[in-house]
């Protein structure tokens, strides 16, 4: 068992000073190193749910990531593409948008260009990884029945026609179980993403308990003083301390790995009235009305959890993002506005992919390559 590098060591003892850390701001770009650790080895996304930056880093239910964000890397200005979780999900594997999946969180497919496809062109080997998910390769909406504690719209992948349509491509999205010994395997992945249920991504929602699940029953809640939501970010806190240990403790970690931890929007704490669900429609690089792309059209109406007429700029809210790389310098605060297309343009970058969609608008949407200074 190698030991885990500085930068991601928040043992208990350790969280308060770490949180306290005053990291140095970014101004220089990346500049990779020569050797056999220059370029990046392995990239894991794990995707959380519905919070807001400021609700979640420095908030006493989730000390893990808060210390996370201290000891690594934080994108201090990064946003969700738009609402809801959908659209943000498929935006970060295509760099692509249709204001249509913004009605709703449904089983929307799209037979665009995706990181899939990039990978696969290079040789770069990929897993999926999607907790409570019941078998490999499972297409149902949701598991188990209504109750959502997997549920579809959180991974990306199944909503690509050309990996729905391919069971060598679909025998790659497992569930979760199934990490660890993949991750210390000799064919473990170059790209892993990992969602975790909607228990564990502090999305909440699941009101009965599951068998083998400890972490359900998880109410839904949209108030960030309701114990509700602390229970959700106590639980995403200790799903992602949990996670980082297995990458971290495993054969895959070498090199110049590194691990994206964010969430997919903003949550809806601030809203103007109660029935106000979309408060925080912050965003940039090229979220609708930001930079090149158009904003919604005068008066679209979005109908997920109820009609709320919309015009103009519609961005996904600020929300947390930690980088945690195996050879980076640590401590490192980086401000530069980045989105979901920004995480797609990263792994283009380093990797030498070629650009999808909106990834390809290197003037509004910048790779986050300072956070991987080594």
């Amino acid at each position: 068992m190698r030991p885990v590098p500085k930068p991601v060591r928040v043992g208990a003892a350790a969280l308060l000073a770490l949180a306290a850390l005053a990291p140095a701001t970014v101004a220089t770009a990346h500049s990779p190193a020569s050797g056999d650790h220059a370029a990046v080895k392995r990239i894991f996304v794990i995707m959380l749910e519905n919070h807001s930056q400021s609700t979640v880093i420095g908030d006493p239910n989730a000390p893990y990531l808060t210390a996370l964000a201290a000891a690594n890397g934080q994108a201090t200005n990064y946003y969700g593409v738009t609402h809801p979780s959908q659209p943000n999900y498929v935006a970060a594997i295509t760099g692509q948008l249709d204001i249509n999946q913004m009605t709703d969180n449904a089983a929307n497919h799209f037979s665009w260009p995706n990181l899939v496809d990039q990978l696969e062109a290079k040789g770069i080997s990929w897993g999926a990884y999607m907790e409570a998910m019941p078998s490999a390769g499972y297409l149902g909406a949701t598991w188990p029945g209504s109750t959502a504690l997997y549920t579809s719209k959180h991974n990306p992948f199944a909503h690509m026609d050309d990996i729905t349509s391919n069971p060598a491509r679909l025998a790659n999205i497992k569930p979760y179980t199934d990490l660890a010994a993949d991750l210390n395997s000799p064919q473990a992945p170059d790209f892993v993403w990992i969602s975790p249920d909607q228990c564990n991504d502090m999305h909440g929602g699941v009101y009965t308990s599951i068998a083998g699940h400890p972490e359900t029953p998880c109410p839904y809640s949209k108030n960030v003083d309701d114990p509700a939501d602390a229970s959700l970010k106590q639980k995403a806190d200790a799903f992602v301390h949990g996670a980082v240990d297995t990458i971290t403790h495993s054969r895959a970690w070498t090199g110049n790995s590194v691990i994206f931890v964010l969430a997919d929007e903003a949550d809806y704490d601030g809203a103007a009235s109660s029935t106000d669900n979309w408060a925080d429609v912050s965003g940039c690089c090229d979220s609708p009305g930001y930079g090149i792309a158009p904003g919604l059209p005068d008066g679209y109406v979005l109908t997920d959890n109820g009609s709320h007429p919309w015009s103009g700029p519609f961005g996904g809210g600020k929300v947390p993002a930690i980088v945690i790389a195996r050879n980076g310098a640590g401590g490192i605060v980086d401000p530069t506005p980045y989105n979901h297309y920004s995480l797609l343009r990263t792994i283009e970058q380093v990797w030498g992919l070629g650009y999808l969609g909106y990834a390809a608008d290197g003037a509004n949407v910048k790779a986050m390559t300072p956070l991987l200074m080594h």
